[in-house]
């Protein structure tokens, strides 16, 4: 059985600071809150220590006074990051000003220890989490004029027998130290939002490209079978059909009518489900159903053009991918060989498994492409001919099909020749039929 290898002393010291600073930050949070949460937990958490350590050191020399004002700053440090725990953000950052404002200035008035540096951090943080200009005014100029008081007050009054001059020192060094160590992890977090914003405005641009594509989908689908109603409409109105044949050719207006509401249906259903974007969703089938179901969508204009239609799909030709990205790469692919195609040709499907690899042949024997044409293809930069019947594309489909073919780890090649025709070959992930596969 694989077992984690123990942490590194390194990594369980950067575990546990992360999980003190990340004390009360919620993924509900807005990122302003998160942030002002970290600093003051950023604050408090060396704060405990730190004020712990001097507690015992100052109760040990007999200060007794600041070893108590020592253990209520560690107290109010705990209560901070308590309050964070249970929410109460507020509570905590009036917990954190209030007693270190009345602590540290009566420390530096009383002890002269250096403590009144510690009203500057409180100051940087007063302006970083409070928004009210009127509360940020007054704690500043309550603090800064603290600050100024014990500074300049002369330093041979004396209440008490003074600390160690390293004390004062090691004070002043640890509370001005803080000072860029919070500036700097506050520009970390301002820095790692702007990635955030710049990394959910990139997914938003790709979201917007996938749904004009899902637009283009829809048009590209419905609107060569509605170009056929409006022919059959078209010669209706105009009584191009002797008598004896209007009850045929309604049923076949019938049939055509059925077919495109249910191939608009399943268009809409998985557009829908492609609402938040494009998302393969591979699964094991057949593709001969598949190649069935489109093969119906066009059998109009396969007898219009009287093509000559032949499918060799082997039983067992079966894919892991998505089906609905699957029909529609055969559609668009059947759609093109139909337009190309001169009258009484023939255009060929088959698929058959090769290795780990399921391939699908579209074959036909129209117009046939130049090696530029070719090239150009699959991307934005080609140029849509006219079919034989004077159809017009707008090149989207086969744009469409060549990334829905990457996004199911498969690809399509083309070889063509100016008035022999096109062979496409789509090759996809072989999968297994479904009886077998369960």
């Amino acid at each position: 059985m694989f077992k984690r290898p123990p942490y590194t002393l390194y990594q369980l010291l950067e575990y546990t600071w992360d999980s003190i600073v990340q004390i009360g930050v919620y993924p509900a949070m807005s990122f302003i809150e998160a942030r002002r949460t970290k600093l003051l937990n950023l604050l408090c958490a060396p704060c405990v220590p730190m004020m712990a350590f001097f507690a015992a050191l100052n109760a040990s020399q007999g200060r007794w006074l600041l070893s108590a004002l020592n253990v209520t700053t560690t107290l109010s440090c705990i209560c901070v990051l308590w309050l964070h725990k249970k929410q109460q953000y507020l509570s905590a950052r009036w917990v954190l000003m209030l007693f270190g404002i009345a602590v540290y200035t009566f420390t530096g008035f009383y002890f002269h220890n250096g403590a009144e540096y510690f009203l500057l951090n409180i100051l940087i943080c007063a302006i970083l989490v409070y928004d009210n200009k009127w509360v940020i005014a007054g704690l500043s100029i309550f603090i800064l004029t603290a600050f100024v008081g014990i500074v300049l007050m002369p330093q041979e009054w004396r209440l008490v027998k003074p600390v160690p001059p390293g004390r004062v020192w090691v004070n002043m060094a640890m509370s001005l130290a803080f000072i860029p160590i919070a500036l700097s992890y506050f520009k970390y977090l301002q820095s790692d939002y702007n990635r955030q914003l710049r990394q959910q405005r990139e997914a938003l641009a790709a979201m917007n490209k996938d749904k004009e594509k899902l637009l283009s989908i829809v048009t590209h689908d419905i609107r060569s079978p509605l170009a056929t109603l409006e022919v059959l409409l078209d010669m209706f109105t105009k009584g191009e059909y002797p008598q004896d044949l209007m009850e045929d050719a309604a049923a076949v207006l019938h049939k055509k009518v059925t077919q495109l509401g249910g191939a608009l249906d399943n268009v809409l259903r998985w557009s829908s489900r492609n609402m938040k974007g494009i998302r393969t969703e591979p699964a094991h089938f057949l593709l001969g159903p598949v190649i069935s179901e489109v093969m119906q969508f066009f059998q109009l204009v396969i007898q219009e053009k009287n093509i000559r239609v032949t499918i060799d799909a082997s039983p067992a030709a079966a894919v892991y991918a998505d089906r609905d990205q699957v029909a529609v790469i055969l559609r668009n692919l059947v759609s093109n060989a139909l337009k190309f195609s001169y009258a009484g040709k023939r255009i060929t499907l088959q698929a058959t498994r090769r290795g780990t690899q399921t391939v699908v042949y579209v074959s036909d024997e129209g117009k046939g492409m130049t090696a530029q044409q070719v090239n150009d293809l699959f991307t934005a930069w080609q140029n849509p001919a006219y079919g034989t019947g004077g159809e017009r594309g707008t090149g989207l489909g086969l744009l469409l099909s060549g990334e829905f073919a990457r996004l199911n780890g498969g690809t399509i090649t083309v070889e063509s020749t100016p008035e022999k025709g096109a062979h496409f070959s789509v090759y996809l992930p072989a999968g297994e039929p479904p009886l077998a596969a369960s």
